[in-house]
């Protein structure tokens, strides 16, 4: 729009020629625009921004010590209406100005601060001269309109006079003393860790040889049992076969003496009896034989057989009681053999009975025929 004016963020329009409703010599525009009318009104800026102002001044100290002082000023023209006012008045036609008065400003109380103190005060106290400085140019700034932001030293020296190095000397002694120890022990600590890791490395070797060692004894005592496992195993097993061959044998042995004794010897021992029975019964027969033959009498051959077969049996019985005979399925096997012996009785008695009547007969018909041929 025509004579409508808008100034920058960091910009404050000054507005003149008109009557102003204050006693301002003109109207402050901030932040938004306004109607300048043209030919009836004029417009200006002044800049908001923040500005730098470099000193580097000599000062003399308390001490009659000349240092080199340098430092940076950061201000700026304050917000307020009067500040702006103030500072349109002085700096609106040369604004480059404001930083040329403001380091001369400061310069003066920095060589005024700096001369009631000493040099140890100003290099230990460095942040105490900016404070004091920026306390006595503030009123000062104030009156032109200006505000002061930060004010920071950027060095101080002696311009090769040496005060301050020797100043330092006793304090960079100490802490070169305290550097040098600090060194030391540092140096001792690292050897002290390379000493303590040289051992940690020498145990820990020396431990794995050990485990190793260990190890390895372990792995050839395993291998040596594995190795002596097999014949050991195969020893054994042989000592339990020959012992099992040995039991097995004395069995067969034993078995084989049950069948001699059972097949051999007992027949033998029946055997033995049976012949001497008989022959005990053959004596027995001739004399009954003898008997008979003196009394000729029949019915006391027969009574006489009778009266000894209990004796014939009994003999039988003791014949076979000394044969040492195993008599097998309890009462049933003792009956048979009671049979037995009853029916060796009966068998003898038969045997006896005819023979006895044979003898008889032969006698008779020998007799008969003596009388025959004696008769004839």
């Amino acid at each position: 729009m025509l004579g409508y004016r808008v100034p920058a963020p960091d910009e404050a329009m000054l507005i003149s020629g008109g009557k102003a409703k204050t006693n301002a010599p003109f109207r402050v525009v901030t932040g938004h625009g306004a109607f300048v009318v043209p030919f009836f009104r004029k417009a200006a800026f002044l800049t908001l921004a923040m500005c730098e102002s470099e000193v580097a001044e000599k000062c003399v100290t308390q001490q009659g010590i000349t240092l080199n002082v340098r430092a940076v000023i950061a201000f700026k023209v304050g917000n307020d209406t009067e500040s702006v006012i103030s500072a349109a008045q002085r700096f609106l036609s040369e604004q480059d100005q404001m930083s040329v008065l403001t380091g001369r400003i400061f310069a003066g109380h920095l060589r005024s601060i700096i001369g009631s103190m000493t040099v140890e005060q100003i290099i230990r106290e460095r942040q105490k001269l900016a404070t004091e400085v920026l306390d006595g140019s503030k009123e000062e700034m104030a009156r032109i309109g200006l505000s002061v932001d930060a004010l920071q030293i950027q060095s101080i020296d002696d311009d090769g006079l040496g005060y301050i190095a020797a100043m330092s000397a006793p304090h960079n002694a100490a802490i070169q003393q305290q550097a040098q120890v600090a060194q030391a022990q540092a140096n001792q600590k690292a050897a002290e860790a390379e000493q303590e890791s040289q051992r940690k490395q020498a145990e820990f070797a020396r431990e794995t040889a050990i485990v190793k060692a260990q190890y390895k004894a372990e792995v050839d005592k395993a291998q040596a049992e594995a190795a002596q496992a097999g014949p050991l195993a195969e020893a054994e097993a042989q000592r339990e076969v020959l012992q099992m061959r040995t039991e097995l044998a004395q069995r067969a042995a034993e078995l084989r003496q049950q069948e001699l004794v059972a097949e051999v010897v007992k027949p033998a021992e029946a055997e033995a009896e049976r012949v001497r029975i008989m022959a005990v019964a053959d004596a027995e027969k001739m004399k009954i034989q003898a008997e008979a033959a003196a009394s000729h009498n029949r019915v006391a051959l027969d009574k006489a057989l009778i009266d000894q077969l209990p004796l014939i049996v009994e003999k039988a019985a003791l014949g076979l009681s000394s044969a040492n005979l195993t008599v097998l399925n309890g009462a049933e096997g003792l009956g048979q053999v009671a049979a037995g012996l009853v029916s060796q009785g009966v068998a003898i008695f038969d045997a006896l009975r005819g023979e006895v009547i044979d003898y008889e007969d032969d006698a008779t018909f020998t007799g008969t025929a003596g009388t025959d041929s004696m008769s004839g």
